[in-house]
């Protein structure tokens, strides 16, 4: 990963078509030597998931709509799909100096699976708080994340349920955060693979949440 973090920096210093031509070769290079690292963590999370994609991010930037016109990201990125429609979430790692990290879930669940999993919590949080309070979840994650809610109540939601705040929620996802230091060391595939593996308990209850009802009945 050394030579992806430097060619990251430079892109952080150079962040410009004309430098990034001049160095398209260099470039090619890093991520031919990405993509067999990334192929690596794939093969290995095919030991303990059913995993039917890998999507390798593009380095350039979509600036159509964006107040930023730099053109290109400053990271490498992939994501792992699981096999739907009856395992849900997915896995994320992107690298980036200051900026590197392991994470995954429902970032943008469509309409349908967002009610469901709020009827859940409507119904029932003994489960998801289980699943968040675990040693392993807390030593890996800290806590459920999401930046994305609604301000006041979901229509057809009590805006005094105890678990407002969790039914407001947006998103449902993951993270965990990993020093330059740490990407650089020999261990990190292993923390990432690791960290892919601490996720599977939340994986696999909110994959149930959204391919059964409340009797238990398949849905999918």
């Amino acid at each position: 990963m050394q030579k992806a973090f430097d060619f990251l920096k430079l892109i952080q210093e150079n962040n410009n078509r004309e430098w990034f031509t001049e160095h398209k070769s260099e470039y090619d290079l890093i991520i031919k030597e990405n993509k067999e690292f990334f192929n690596q963590i794939y093969s290995e999370l095919q030991n303990h998931d059913n995993i039917t994609g890998m999507h390798i991010s593009r380095i350039y930037r979509d600036i159509r709509f964006s107040k930023d016109k730099t053109p290109f990201k400053p990271n490498f990125g992939v994501g792992y799909s699981r096999a739907k429609p009856m395992l849900r979430g997915g896995y994320y790692l992107q690298v980036e100096p200051n900026n590197s990290f392991a994470g995954g879930g429902f970032w943008a669940p469509n309409k349908e699976d967002l009610f469901q999993i709020r009827k859940e919590f409507e119904a029932n949080t003994t489960e998801i708080q289980q699943i968040t309070s675990q040693k392993t979840f807390l030593n890996y994650f800290e806590s459920l994340q999401g930046e994305d809610a609604v301000k006041i109540a979901p229509k057809g939601f009590d805006k005094n349920h105890p678990a407002i705040e969790l039914i407001k929620k947006k998103q449902f996802v993951v993270k965990r955060k990993f020093t330059d230091e740490e990407v650089l060391s020999a261990d990190f595939q292993k923390e990432v693979i690791l960290t892919f593996l601490a996720m599977r308990p939340f994986f696999d209850y909110m994959s149930e949440v959204l391919t059964t009802n409340s009797n238990g009945e398949s849905i999918v």
